[in-house]
């Protein structure tokens, strides 16, 4: 049988929550030595299905079948054992222990005797090597950026040799040189053998890797194609069901300066990097774009700019006027709206409902306030307005948002923060994980805000997506940042010198 065993079935799977049906009657196989792309908008049902697969979810109806053997519902570590290995979207690490610990967490016993700490570092650090996940085994979850752990994540599910890896958009925060080194050692791994399901809503990568693609919307299965008989925008035409154009926007027309940072420093917390004299201006009416490698700074700049830190030194100055004793009470009361890196830590409460997280940030103020007292009417009515104009897939406003997936998690905040009439739009990876109709829909309100006056922070690790909407750029490294530069005035390469850390010896 070769490439054409088949090494796992799906058979009529559904699964409903409540009144939402997010996997109706699906099935498919997967070969031996292939890599099957399941695609799909937000919410169309990718994520719930792969957690059936794993055990994470039982199914309501349908079958699981590994290597020719059925699956017992509901059970992770039978799938483990079946040699199925998933790495999340959504981080599953624990963040007081190492990322050595992480990664043998659940393979024995942490005080056991022999536990053979010094081979699986060695043998962490050549996965490492190999496929281009830099990251130190010592260091502390809870100290890594977003970036790094995934990169976690990545090494868990491969240290376990897997025979079937899930990968649930494993590049959403790394970067193109590192998604190309995994790339490259995953087709190696394909050819002796392992099978791939990739989830990814970056549609050059999927044609760059796999051999099959399956369309699922609104819980289905809509399509089905070998990827060399397809291109991208054939993709993008079956997922949302009509053709697709991203935005291309004219360069803005700057106005005055709505916030400054004049020689601004702030120390480092743990691995991640402080500011280093960062002089920086977010003009009204201008999307200004913030490239880089995770990790290098970025994250203090956005924990700056949202009043979660202040100036360790240097000065910040918001509408012309120097500020002391900056907060998030402060930033809120600046105009700051808030499109975190984060969705999940600092961007909602898993636990709260649709409508308790759309009025987090305006839930003690008049609409939603009076003398003291809550109108959860009016609440309501906010997240209702929310879920219909950013399409955001849900059982209601009453359901919590921890059984969104991301890409819906994430369109409820940017309503969040865009229905609140920002002055200053922090957009802190607004698109990751978001599927393309979504994706092209937040460029949009991101233009439109800016065409209305807003100042626009864009934090991305998409070079494309810099390029394409920045009104000017710049890059950051090791907690430095580069001179301004103009939409189009530097190459991609030219990017990645700046990204890589040259030209900063005279410009810092």
């Amino acid at each position: 049988m070769g490439a054409r065993e088949v090494v796992l079935r799906l058979e009529g799977i559904t699964k409903r929550f409540g009144k939402l049906t997010a996997n109706d009657d699906v099935g498919f196989a997967l070969h031996r030595g292939e890599v099957l792309a399941l695609l799909g908008e937000n919410g169309a049902g990718k994520t719930t299905l792969m957690n059936i697969l794993f055990g994470h979810y039982t199914a309501d109806a349908g079958t699981v079948e590994v290597f020719g053997q059925a699956l017992p519902p509901g059970a992770p570590g039978a799938a483990l054992a079946a040699g199925v290995g998933m790495v999340h979207q959504h981080f599953t690490l624990a963040g007081n222990m190492t990322v050595l610990e992480n990664i043998l967490l659940g393979t024995r016993p942490l005080l056991a005797p022999g536990l053979g700490r010094a081979a699986a570092r060695a043998r962490v650090e050549q996965l490492s090597r190999d496929f281009g996940l830099a990251v130190h085994p010592d260091a502390k979850v809870k100290t890594l950026s977003v970036g790094e752990r995934q990169r976690v994540e990545i090494l868990k599910a491969l240290y376990r040799d897997a025979r079937i890896l899930i990968l649930d958009e494993p590049t959403a925060v790394l970067t193109p040189q590192e998604s190309d080194a995994l790339f490259e050692t995953l087709k190696k791994a394909v050819a002796q053998g392992l099978s791939i399901i990739f989830i990814s809503h970056k549609l050059h990568e999927v044609t760059a890797v796999s051999d099959r693609v399956i369309v699922l919307r609104h819980g289905r299965v809509v399509g089905e194609v070998a990827t060399d008989q397809t291109d991208r925008h054939r993709i993008a035409e079956m997922m949302v069901g009509a053709e697709v154009a991203l935005p291309h926007p004219a360069l803005g027309t700057p106005g005055a300066a709505l916030m400054e940072l004049r020689d601004v420093s702030t120390p480092p917390e743990g691995n991640r990097t402080g500011l280093r004299r960062v002089t920086l201006s977010l003009k009204a009416g201008q999307i200004t774009g913030l490239a880089g490698v995770s990790g290098n700074g970025q994250g203090a700049l956005a924990d700056l700019v949202s009043g979660l830190i202040a100036p360790d030194s240097g000065e910040l100055r918001v509408a012309g006027q120097t500020v002391a004793g900056w907060s998030p009470r402060a930033a809120l009361a600046a105009g700051v709206g808030r499109i975190p890196e984060d969705r999940h830590a600092t961007g909602s409460i898993a636990d709260f409902t649709l409508t308790e997280n759309a009025v987090l940030e305006g839930y003690a103020r008049p609409p939603f306030s009076r003398a003291g007292w809550m109108d959860w009417t009016r609440a309501r009515a906010h997240a209702e307005g929310i879920i219909e104009k950013y399409d955001v897939r849900c059982p209601g406003p009453e359901a919590r948002i921890r059984l969104l997936s991301g890409g819906n998690m994430q369109k409820l905040i940017l309503g969040r923060a865009l229905e609140a009439g920002p002055k200053i739009i922090l957009a802190n990876q607004p698109v990751r994980g978001l599927d393309i109709g979504a994706l092209t829909y937040v460029q949009e309100c991101l233009i439109a805000a800016r065409d209305a006056g807003a100042a626009v922070l864009l934090i991305s690790e998409d070079l494309d997506e810099i390029r394409a909407l920045s009104d000017v750029i710049h890059v950051m490294s090791e907690g430095r940042l580069s001179p301004e530069f103009p939409r189009g005035s530097k190459t991609p390469a030219e990017l990645g010198q700046w990204m890589a850390g040259q030209g900063f010896s005279d410009a810092a």
